[in-house]
């Protein structure tokens, strides 16, 4: 009976995902990782592969490893294929360096989105000369952050540098005004 339970939902699953390879669809859902910027990563190459129509990225997320959100970031620029980023739900921390890897007028929110941004966080120890070299790559990553979140805003870096000093958050009205997103939709008829 388990194994006919597991049967179902591995095939309901493999449905699902194929639906949503060919709608060109790419969930980034809960805590971003190697293993989601991995999977995420082999979905744009294998759809930008496809076709060069755009890609709908859904972002969900409270953020994560910074590195694993570059990556995916990066992965995004990379394709040669029209991304369109609709954040849901939450978009908070390496999530939003995801976010801003496209055009502003590609950026949009589902009306009950919460952004957060906010510095990196890290936890040091070992011998002090490694928490001295730890702290000061965790000062590069924010001053990078930073300077990502004001490039694609429109705001100062002095402005996010106070505003990421602590947890900042967002809803949809306030992310459009602070320029994270262009407009908020309702409808996936609305992306066109």
């Amino acid at each position: 009976m388990a194994d006919e339970k597991e049967s179902n939902e591995a095939q309901r699953s493999s449905f699902l995902e194929e639906k949503a390879f060919q709608s060109r669809t790419v969930l980034v859902f809960g805590t971003i990782n190697d293993k989601l910027a991995a999977e995420v990563s082999k979905r744009l190459i294998a759809l930008a592969a496809e076709s060069k129509d755009p890609i709908t990225m859904l972002v969900s997320s409270p953020g994560g490893h910074v590195e694993s959100g570059d990556v995916i970031h990066d992965m995004v620029k990379f394709i040669d294929v029209p991304v369109n980023m609709v954040g849901t739900g939450w978009v908070g921390s390496a999530a939003v360096s995801v976010f801003l890897s496209v055009p502003k007028e590609r950026r949009v929110c589902l009306p009950n989105t919460r952004f957060l941004i906010h510095q990196p966080s890290g936890g040091c120890g070992g011998q002090a000369t490694d928490i001295a070299i730890q702290a000061r790559e965790i000062v590069k990553v924010r001053e990078r952050i930073s300077a990502l979140i004001a490039r694609e805003s429109g705001q100062s870096l002095e402005r996010v540098t106070s505003d990421i000093d602590r947890d900042y958050w967002m809803s949809a009205e306030e992310a459009k005004e602070y320029g994270l997103i262009s407009r908020t939709i309702v409808r996936q008829g609305e992306l066109n």
